[in-house]
């Protein structure tokens, strides 16, 4: 396959990979579709600067003028975050309509995944990952998410599966998929705005280097697939349980109101919330987003030591 056709690297994620250096994938839905303009834009940039400054380089991941672009420059991520929810959200089965029309697309967990080992890159980080939605049983609306991981070996770092999602039914399609899922320095499954979820994960690790060390084993026995690593938000953001389930029962019966599904629930929903909160959920996202890429990068130097 001539990756170059599709795949450009930045110029620091060249360099880094040239020298051997530990890298960690960036979705950029998280800039077009999970924040407002230009608080996207400032946390992009935040969150890459600390991945810097635990000793990885980012790799920001989008789809512009055709090409796939792991590495986006402050200029290009500046743009996707003004363009917002014009960008074209971009999974696995997206991306090859998207690059043939020339297009903007912003990454997914799925298809970032993709393009961080189409790049050689073994961990990403994220905020929360996509799931089984509510009601699922009858709507069969699961995300696409729960099989790449089943699929890429890319291990995702996130705040566990995003709050307004069947978290239970999650785990079970996780399980019987046969996705690692390790919470880090806890017995208890995250819940995204909140430290726990009420589930409990069958593995735990307290470190990155044991973390780095069962990514290994996985992979070197020849075990396809990702991970899930699930980080509890810092204690200092936590949102208040009462007030996150209030906040989601009435984005989720809004939504259905209005009929909205598909690729615009998850938006809809995060921009609701962050409504009822009174801007509170958005400040929770951005602490776990920054946390995630922080043990995110400790994972990735540890698996080049």
């Amino acid at each position: 396959m001539n990756l170059e056709k599709y795949l450009t690297l930045g110029d620091e994620v060249r360099q880094a990979k040239d020298k051997g250096r530990p890298l960690v994938a960036l979705e950029s839905t998280i800039i077009s579709h999970g924040m407002p303009y230009p608080e996207n834009v400032k946390t992009a940039l935040e969150v890459e600067s600390v991945v810097r400054s635990r000793g990885a380089v980012p790799a920001t991941v989008a789809i512009l003028d055709g090409k796939i672009v792991a590495g986006l420059s402050g200029a290009q991520i500046e743009e996707l975050g003004r363009k917002g929810q014009g960008v074209v959200k971009a999974s696995r089965r997206d991306l090859p309509v998207i690059l043939a029309k020339r297009i903007a697309g912003a990454t997914t967990v799925a298809g970032t995944m993709i393009v961080a080992r189409l790049a050689g890159i073994e961990v990403f980080a994220t905020g929360g990952i996509g799931g089984a939605h509510r009601g699922a049983q009858r709507s069969f609306d699961i995300s696409a998410d729960l099989t790449e991981l089943a699929r890429t070996d890319v291990a995702v770092v996130c705040a566990g599966v995003k709050a307004i999602l069947d978290i239970g039914l999650t785990l079970e399609i996780l399980e019987t998929l046969g996705v690692p899922v390790i919470s880090y320095g806890t017995d208890n499954f995250p819940a995204f705005y909140t430290r726990s979820s009420g589930f409990k994960t069958e593995c735990r690790c307290d470190t990155p280097a044991e973390i780095a060390r069962a990514l290994r084993c996985k992979w070197d026995l020849g075990l396809a697939g990702g991970a899930v690593i699930a980080n509890p938000v810092p204690a200092a953001a936590e949102a208040n349980p009462a007030l996150k389930e209030e906040a989601i029962a009435l984005a989720l019966a809004e939504a259905d109101k209005l009929g909205i599904a598909g690729k615009r629930v998850t938006p809809y929903l995060l921009e609701k919330i962050a409504l009822v909160t009174g801007g509170k959920s958005l400040a929770t996202n951005i602490a776990l987003i920054k946390s995630n890429a922080a043990l995110a990068a400790d994972i990735a130097c540890s698996l080049r030591s």
